[in-house]
């Protein structure tokens, strides 16, 4: 799944090549993926594309005041062209939800593998007219999201830290692997009750969060479209390598399975070397 440092590179790229050119067409190849119908989708036509954003996991495409919302979910993705073919993509044929075709030519598709569709995308006159995006909760890497911050939320969360770096309602813009590395960097359990860390250890989790995120962005800058996805697996410590040593303590990452996710971690790093029970495994045994 796309999150924060991928969405901002997402719409620093859509920034360079699409600002101030003027939507020429958008079709809908999905019926699943528009989840809006006031304003109509055709409304975007002939309007010029004055900005893109991001708020949490959501990129923001601000047409001329309108805003073309979207969430590319856990199999989505925004793929570039140059010069998109005239004939409108077949509906239901493929992967591609949604095409958007600019004044040159130019535009993107918005794809989604695999069976479960859950891209989505909404034209609206507010950002905060979208349910996903008005329940956010701070930007991690806003200025004003502080330490303190952190520790206000934790102090009366009764949740794992895992739970509360994934809650969009709590902290935008973190999924699965990113909260993955942020642990690891944090040397801290994913099952570890928020509520119990003290002062201290907050501003560890903080630490820890400024970092990877600030380095994820970084490295994602100035990348094309196509080669993101690449990049993040490139950058993961331990999300993603279970089986494979840690780099920072040479145990074996150890990943702990759920009924459609997994998550990974370092023994050593993260729970004093004892490994945490695959909840998977267990209920196969029972």
């Amino acid at each position: 799944m796309p999150e924060l440092p991928e969405v901002q590179a997402l719409a620093d790229f859509l920034t360079q090549r699409a600002v101030d050119r003027v939507v020429a067409r958008v079709d809908v190849a999905s019926i699943n993926v528009l989840k809006t119908f006031d304003p109509a989708v055709t409304s975007l036509q002939g309007l010029a594309l004055t900005s893109v954003t991001r708020h949490g996991k959501f990129l923001d495409l601000d047409v001329s005041g309108l805003h073309l919302v979207v969430h590319l979910a856990r199999a989505g993705w925004l793929h570039w062209r140059d010069a998109l073919p005239p004939a409108p993509p077949k509906p239901g044929k493929g992967p591609i939800a949604l095409r958007v075709h600019l004044d040159d030519s130019s535009g993107f598709d918005l794809t989604e593998a695999g069976t479960q569709k859950k891209l989505a995308a909404y034209v609206v006159r507010d950002p905060q007219e979208v349910p996903g995006v008005a329940r956010l909760g701070p930007d991690p890497l806003a200025d004003d999201f502080t330490a303190e911050s952190l520790h206000t939320l934790t102090r009366s969360d009764r949740s794992q830290l895992k739970g509360l770096l994934r809650d969009q309602g709590k902290i935008a813009g973190i999924g699965n692997a990113y909260s993955d590395e942020i642990l690891h960097a944090a040397r801290m359990s994913p099952f570890k009750p928020a509520s119990n860390l003290d002062a201290a250890e907050v501003r560890e989790l903080y630490d820890a969060m400024r970092a990877v995120l600030t380095d994820a962005v970084g490295r994602a800058r100035g990348l094309a479209a196509g080669d993101l996805k690449a990049e993040k697996k490139l950058g993961m410590r331990v999300h993603g390598r279970a089986g494979q040593p840690c780099p920072v303590c040479g145990d074996t990452v150890r990943q702990v399975s759920f009924a459609d996710s997994a998550l990974d971690y370092c023994p050593t790093c993260q729970t004093g070397g004892k490994p945490l029970a695959d909840r998977r495994l267990s209920r196969l045994l029972k």
